[in-house]
């Protein structure tokens, strides 16, 4: 496999011969305002520019949305993306928002969904605690086996939980990408992971490489890469510049 790191949640996966996009942002830099009751607001989003064109990343042969909130999937995104691309989503409350977008071909991620011949599992999490939780909605994250490929599981939006230490422990993923800049409102713990959830996925699937992201896009993400890196200096821990690759 081949992992592009492309900005913030965005990534492009090619597996077993097909290129996948999951959760597409291709807001221009600074052409949203910054996330209400949150921290930094001199900040507009995206902080950063994407590091590649638009255009390459809309050649995908499918598209992956967790969740819908516009960090993950956005307007320009909506604009951009081929109609007749394949999209996958978390439940059909969110297939219905996108077919509605335009998009035909539009299926729900199940526990063994496919994709030409590659296995998509969705996995649960949680976007938060309590209310905030509520407030942001459900989310999930997938897990991609081939009998060709390393097992991959991106986490999504979520914090440490049982259900992602279930996925570790039931899939055995070698490869796991967490959303994991410490995005955080005013109030309340963050909403996705930060440092210590990192250290808890390494201390539970101790043989896998773990790739962090979710970084340094966002007004409300806290956490740096620096800071990240500082807080746990593990080997199995990779944290991408945007635009950064890796092959497995």
């Amino acid at each position: 496999m081949k992992l592009t790191h492309i900005r913030n949640a965005t990534m492009v996966v090619e597996y077993a011969g097909k290129t996948i996009l999951v959760d597409p942002f291709f807001a221009e830099k600074g052409s949203l305002p910054p996330f209400p009751n949150t921290p930094n607001q001199g900040l507009s989003n995206p902080t950063v520019e994407l590091p590649v064109k638009v255009d390459d990343l809309s050649k995908a042969d499918a598209v992956i949305v967790t969740h819908l909130h516009a960090d993950h999937f956005d307007e320009a995104a909506k604009q951009a993306l081929p109609k007749a691309t394949p999209v996958f989503a978390q439940n059909e409350a969110d297939a219905k928002v996108i077919q509605e977008a335009g998009f035909q071909h539009v299926s729900v991620l199940g526990e063994r969904s496919d994709f030409e011949g590659i296995q998509l599992s969705k996995t649960a999490g949680h976007h938060g605690k309590g209310e905030i939780e509520e407030r942001m909605g459900a989310v999930c994250g997938v897990v991609f086996k081939h009998q060709d490929e390393q097992t991959l599981y991106i986490a999504g939006d979520t914090i440490w939980c049982d259900e992602v230490e279930a996925v570790l422990k039931d899939e055995q993923p070698d490869v796991i990408v967490l959303n994991a800049g410490a995005a955080q409102f005013l109030e309340g713990g963050p909403i996705i992971m930060d440092q210590h959830d990192v250290k808890k996925v390494l201390d539970t699937a101790t043989t896998a490489t773990v790739i962090a992201v979710h970084l340094e896009a966002l007004n409300h993400c806290v956490l740096t890469r620096d800071e990240l890196k500082a807080h746990i200096p593990d080997e199995k821990l990779l944290v991408p510049e945007d635009g950064e690759i890796y092959t497995f």
